[in-house]
């Protein structure tokens, strides 16, 4: 057990996929114009409304009834999942790194069939996972609740901005449905679920409260970057949108995981204030080889980082202000489409 322990947020971080979103284009016709239309809903709900009892990540228990209209099973989405892993270059090394520098958690909104291949894939103990808990064998609709439906899915795809007809379709139509039973028992972990699992992850490590680095990329990821900076952690943006942007302290804009591991390394074998400090310097360097050595990184990091940023282009490091806020926030927003592909790069 180490006196550290690095958080991280799955898709964004570690990997280019947005499965949920994945899922629903593979399985649903026109299913990523529906999901594009929910997440944009998911965010109005928990930006603007701020609906009680309601956590961001949620158009994950939204979109459920249209995927059992299409019959998906757990099966299906475990073999979609394993066929569809696209990693964010180097997340493996940093993840194989982190094994033996800090106790090292994913914790995501994604449904748990995904984060399981995932685990697999990166060769992650999935028992250092938290996620999404979803049965969809459990899930039912009879023939007229499923022209129902499909019937609601028609009326959303036709009236995108239609928020109160979303209401209505939400949380007065479908309630009625057998369905709802067991969707409203899906605890999705996205917003206030995260930072809940970062409590339990101090408690299991018995670490101090500071003694945190959470990094995210998106909307569920405000709470347990807010916890970890008013706890003076460590709170990383990667590649990130206006969401963690405006609550974390520190943005990472780069097409690479090694980026990441530079500063997990730091902080591993010195504290917050060296992270800070070498971030200042990192910026003011003319020689970054030399800086690199003096923060006594370690070797394979620093000869992986040299050889993806041997054009001298190297990715962004920089503590989030008021004065750079906007400049940071397109270049972080200009890298997430550019590698993720705008589609996913939009999702909140």
């Amino acid at each position: 057990m180490f006196e550290k322990s690095f958080i991280t947020d799955c898709e964004g971080p570690l990997t280019l996929n947005d499965n949920a979103f994945e899922l629903a284009v593979h399985f649903i016709e026109e299913g990523g114009e529906l999901f594009k239309i929910l997440s944009l809903y998911d965010d109005y709900l928990v930006d603007i409304v701020k609906k009680d009892n309601y956590k961001a990540g949620n158009t994950l228990k939204l979109v459920l009834p249209f995927f059992v209209c299409e019959n998906i099973k757990n099966d299906d989405l475990v073999n979609f999942s394993q066929n569809n892993i696209y990693a964010v270059d180097e997340s493996k090394f940093l993840l194989k790194y982190l094994k033996g520098a800090m106790n090292t958690y994913i914790v995501s909104t994604s449904y748990g069939q995904y984060i399981e291949a995932l685990s697999n894939y990166m060769e992650f103990p999935f028992e250092n996972t938290f996620y999404t808990k979803v049965d969809v064998d459990a899930l039912s609709l009879n023939d007229d609740e499923i022209k129902k439906v499909t019937e609601f899915k028609q009326k959303i795809l036709d009236n995108p901005d239609d928020y109160e007809l979303f209401d209505d379709i939400f949380f007065n139509e479908i309630p009625k449905m057998g369905i709802y039973d067991e969707i409203k028992k899906i605890d999705v972990v996205g917003g206030e679920g995260k930072r809940l699992a970062i409590d339990e992850i101090i408690k299991r490590d018995a670490i101090d409260i500071n003694e945190i680095l959470y990094i995210g990329d998106s909307i569920t990821d405000v709470e347990p970057l807010e916890f970890a900076r008013k706890n003076n952690g460590i709170s990383i943006s990667f590649n990130g949108n206006e969401y963690p942007l405006k609550v974390a302290e520190i943005a990472i804009v780069s097409p690479s995981a090694i980026t990441t591991c530079v500063i997990a390394n730091i902080y591993s074998k010195t504290n917050k204030a060296n992270v800070l400090k070498f971030i200042g310097d990192y910026n003011n360097s003319d020689n970054l080889s030399e800086l690199f050595d003096s923060y006594e990184i370690d070797l394979e990091i620093k000869n992986k980082f040299f050889d993806i940023f041997k054009d001298e282009n190297y990715p962004l490091i920089k503590i989030i202000d008021e004065n750079n806020f906007e400049d940071i926030l397109k270049l972080s927003k200009d890298m997430r489409n550019n590698i993720r592909g705008q589609d996913i790069g939009e999702l909140g």
